[in-house]
Parts: C-alpha cells; structure tokens; sequence
C-alpha cells in the first residue's frame, strides 16, 4: 500500500509540474510579492497531497516565536518536504541556494521567479558579497530568507558541518535568527520514491539576536539548539 500511494503522488507531482512552470512564467509581470503567492499554491498543494495521499500530517511548536518582522531562518535539512511545508508555515520567503538548481526545466523556471538567492558556492568571496546585497534586498521587501546551514539533505540521525554563511549574513543584517529543527526525513527520506505515512514535527526556536554575537559564535548557537532538539524529538518518537 505504500508503494502505491508513493507512486500515486509521484504521478500528482509530474502532472502538476508543467502548468504551474508556465503559471509561474505568465507571473513575470507581477510584483515580486504577488509572485509568490500565484506559485506557492503549488507548494500548498503537494504539501496537502502528501498528507491525503501518503498519510505525511504535520504539527508545528513554537509557532508563537515567530517573529513580526524579517528574519533569517536557519534550519535542519532532511529532505524535500521542508523545502515546501516551510512555504505554507512561514512568512513569505527566498532561499539561499546553489545557482545550478534554476538550470532544472520547468522546476527550475518557478524557482528563478521566486527571486532567490542564486549562488555559486565556488566563488568564495564574490559569493558572499552577492548574498548579503541581495540578502540586504530581500529583507527590505519584506521576505523572510531560509538557509539550511548543512548546505544539503542529511539523513535522520547523522549530521554534518554547519557553515557559517547564514549566521554571517544575520550579524551584517543586524536581523534574528531564528533555528528550526524537525523530523520530516524519518517520513520522507532523501531520493527515495517511498513516502511513509506519520506525523512530523517542526520546532521552532526562540529568536537569536545577532548584536555583539560574531558569526561563528550565532552559528555555534544555531547548531547546539538543532541537534539537541532533533535528539529530543527522535527520544520523543521512541517513547
């Protein structure tokens, strides 16, 4: 049965994928933020065939937190499921993400009309300095920026180096920071077809101020609440 329903909403994404490409295109003209409220149906659609057709439900803690105005958020990174139920939790938001991604066709023309911040992560500091001008823009437009600091999808239970890219960018800004952890991997696991049904959790830390913080010092705070909180949810699941 979960075979089944995997391939079933395989299906619903390949067949949803090419109209909302060319809705995105027919967006151009828009503003930025009317942009993102036409293409991120789509989104909130997979998002809600997840959930009625592979049995994928969600609760959020820590809603409260959230801040009013912009900030960066900083998040665990398991699998494609954040990258879109994040769209349908947050504020309006742009991502931090490596230039070749806007290259994929059809996928790849929604993404660049959503204004991210394309980088390539090879052009050292000519990459930062893009990331904090457009970083910069986006704030003021009101977006909140995502950036998972492990720079790819990490399997539940191990975890990687966080860079200090995101951090750097909260203490130029002068904007929070605000840590997210969740469990979305145990259900939806990186390149796998199958998606198994149950209940992830996204937690949302208290906000980081990032005055008289250096970069490595935020990063190091951001790090130390994610795993701890990831622990204590897989503690929680085992239970």
């Amino acid at each position: 049965m979960i075979a089944l329903r995997s391939a079933l909403f395989a299906l619903f994404e390949i067949v949803t994928v090419p109209p909302f490409a060319l809705l995105a295109l027919a967006s151009f003209p828009f503003r930025r933020l009317t942009r993102y409220r036409i293409i991120t149906l789509w989104s909130r659609l997979v998002v809600r065939a997840a959930e009625r057709i592979c049995g994928i439900r969600y609760r959020v803690r820590g809603m409260e937190r959230v801040p009013r105005g912009p900030f960066i958020i900083l998040a665990k990174h398991q699998s494609a499921w954040e990258t879109l139920a994040f769209q349908v939790i947050f504020p309006p938001q742009v991502w931090v993400l490596k230039k070749e991604l806007l290259w994929i066709p059809l996928f790849g023309w929604g993404l660049a009309m959503l204004s991210p911040i394309a980088i390539d992560r090879g052009s050292g500091p000519r990459a930062l300095r893009q990331m904090l001008e457009q970083g910069r823009d986006r704030l003021a437009a009101g977006f909140c920026i995502v950036i998972f600091p492990e720079g790819t999808r990490v399997a539940p239970g191990e975890r990687r180096e966080y860079h200090a890219g995101g951090a750097w960018l909260a203490v130029q800004t002068g904007v929070p920071v605000l840590p997210v952890a969740h469990d979305a991997g145990m259900f939806w696991r990186r390149n796998a077809l199958l998606k198994r049904p149950g209940l992830i959790t996204v937690s949302i830390g208290d906000p980081i101020a990032p005055q008289d913080l250096t970069p490595q010092e935020l990063n190091t705070r951001v790090e130390e609440w994610i795993e701890a909180e990831v622990q204590r949810l897989q503690m929680e699941r085992d239970r």
